[in-house]
């Protein structure tokens, strides 16, 4: 009797830590790749931002291949391969700018490009677009029509995104 029980509750704890490992994973892969130099804001806080302030500057750090799958509303393109101070010299250098990325790594780079250029408030998408869809967030493809489809970069980093179509 005492055995189906503790069978059950080994399987229910090993289904506990299964769950929890995903977003720790997650967490671990991100703290490697983020060097802290620009500051973060987490995807219900820009969801709020959204709702409180129209003047945020939004700007997608990835292609042109992987904007075009899916962005966040309102994002304005900036290829990280082929970034110039001219692509952000029209932006009021006092406006909160916020940078993303897939994952967050690229679009910490163009971050740290723009405060040294006198950016006064960048700030830096944790996790991407991967963690804003991840969370139930709304992306819109290039017709500005609501879609499921996340461009992961490539196969491997594929794994990341939890909700969505993935595209390669």
């Amino acid at each position: 009797m005492l055995r189906p029980k503790l069978s059950v509750v080994i399987i229910l704890l090993f289904s506990m830590n299964m769950a929890q490992c995903q977003p720790k994973d997650y967490d671990d892969m991100l703290e490697s790749l983020y060097s802290h130099t620009v500051p973060l804001i987490r995807s219900h806080e820009l969801e709020a931002i959204f709702e409180n302030d129209s003047d945020v500057v939004l700007l997608d750090i990835r292609s042109p291949e992987e904007f075009a799958v899916s962005h966040l509303p309102g994002a304005r393109l900036i290829d990280y391969d082929r970034f110039k101070k001219k692509d952000v010299e029209n932006i009021d250098k006092e406006k909160t700018v916020i940078v993303y990325c897939s994952v967050g790594y690229r679009s910490e780079k163009i971050g740290e490009k723009m405060l040294r250029m006198g950016f006064k408030n960048v700030k830096n998408l944790y996790g991407g677009i991967f963690e804003w869809k991840n969370e139930g967030f709304d992306v819109v493809n290039s017709k500005g029509q609501k879609t499921d489809s996340v461009h992961t970069y490539n196969r491997s980093w594929s794994k990341w995104l939890a909700k969505g179509v993935k595209v390669y």
